[in-house]
């Protein structure tokens, strides 16, 4: 009984001190930044002309809100200059300036909100004004202007559609690299008056691409987000939760379970990161007869990487734990190979393989003797050993 109650205060502890490295103090519930970079468009369907030389560039500006970890709005205005010159198929050629302002509100989602290099899409909606110069149509017999949008202001609404990569610099700075399609509502940013669909998407409607880089600076940020961490928001101990525990599987008459004691430890060892002998990952646990990292398990070795490389001169056995249930030979076998899972994940964020052994402990060193789903869930775990 008194080793089961020392595990649950130095798991507790444990938790709170991994916290120190949790993800989540770059995620935030919701947050304000502000962008800037440079912009490369280039036309993708112009009218009646092939595209031979161009000198393309521009810059942009945007603010954007995240509402959650995953969805964000955004506001982006940005300026774009075109030269390009076109070949007429009747052989004469003609050179046109456009200068595009665009203002864009745009929807943007996540999909890996907690990792380092965040991929996102990007859809919206927006305005293009452009104003081309020395727009004209060449003939043979001469210069004909008629019907010409030479020096005329016109303003499209265009849709917007890409994605892009945001790369962690530190707590509130990212680099971003983005592509986006834009699909305007008529057919006149490249000053050729041609055939319009009359809204998006129209095969003779003009389209351009841009692509970005730049930065972006989180100024403001809310409550710090749970969602990359499993261990963070422990600021309040379930002591029912512990007590069901103890009373379940004490083998005698246990003395009252002295809470302020076990708050005393946690708070005393919560300061800051240790490395212990032992070091039992909660949460690092397989389904029955496999060895596949599950996806609730990526947070807590993410926070196993940061404490590793902060102390690069610790190495560390990787014990594979397996339950009661099967043959010794099968359960060394699945414990060596989640063991083998985890050292490859831990290589793959970068702790230098030779850090780490691994070794399948199998069913030989059992938390728990019980036969319950839970008791066998927890048997099949991960330790790591400090060598």
């Amino acid at each position: 009984m008194n080793k089961l109650f020392s595990f649950l205060i130095f798991s507790l502890a444990l938790l709170v001190m991994s916290s120190t490295f949790a993800q989540d103090r770059f995620v935030a519930k919701d947050a304000w930044a502000f962008g800037f970079g440079f912009t490369y468009p280039m036309y993708v369907s112009i009218n009646d002309a092939t595209l031979n030389t161009s000198a393309f560039y521009g810059g942009h500006l945007l603010v954007q809100r995240n509402f959650s970890e995953h969805v964000a709005w955004r506001f982006k205005a940005a300026f774009n200059h075109v030269e390009a010159q076109y070949v007429e198929n009747n052989g004469s050629d003609e050179f046109v300036t456009n200068n595009m302002f665009t203002g864009d509100l745009d929807f943007v989602y996540y999909f890996n909100p907690c990792e380092p290099f965040e991929m996102y899409l990007v859809a919206g909606l927006g305005l293009n004004n452009n104003k081309p110069d020395n727009v004209s149509w060449r003939t043979p017999s001469g210069r004909d202007t008629t019907g010409s949008l030479d020096g005329v202001s016109n303003t499209a609404a265009q849709f917007n559609i890409g994605a892009g990569v945001e790369i962690r610099l530190s707590e509130d700075w990212r680099l971003r690299g983005e592509g986006v399609y834009h699909t305007t509502g008529n057919s006149k940013i490249d000053g050729r008056r041609g055939t319009s669909n009359g809204w998006f998407g129209g095969t003779s409607n003009d389209t351009w691409a841009s692509a970005e880089i730049g930065v972006l600076y989180y100024f403001s940020k809310g409550e710090s987000s749970n969602y990359c961490q499993v261990y963070s928001g422990l600021s309040e101990v379930d002591y029912n939760r512990i007590e069901e525990i103890v009373r379940r599987y004490q083998v005698e008459p246990a003395e009252s379970v002295d809470y302020n004691k076990i708050e005393e430890m946690i708070k005393k060892n919560c300061s800051k990161p240790v490395v212990e002998d032992k070091w039992v990952l909660f949460g690092i646990n397989f389904d029955f007869n496999k060895a596949t990292l599950r996806p609730d398990a990526y947070p807590i070795l993410d926070n196993s990487v940061e404490i590793l490389l902060e102390n690069p001169e610790v190495r560390v056995e990787i014990q594979g734990h397996t339950d009661q249930i099967g043959t010794d030979e099968a359960n060394d076998k699945i414990s060596l190979e989640r063991a083998e899972a985890v050292k490859q994940y831990l290589v793959s964020k970068g702790v230098a393989p030779e850090r780490l052994t691994t070794v399948g402990k199998g069913k030989r060193e059992l938390l728990f003797q019980g036969l319950d789903e839970q008791s066998r869930y927890y048997n099949r775990r991960i330790e790591f050993h400090v060598k």
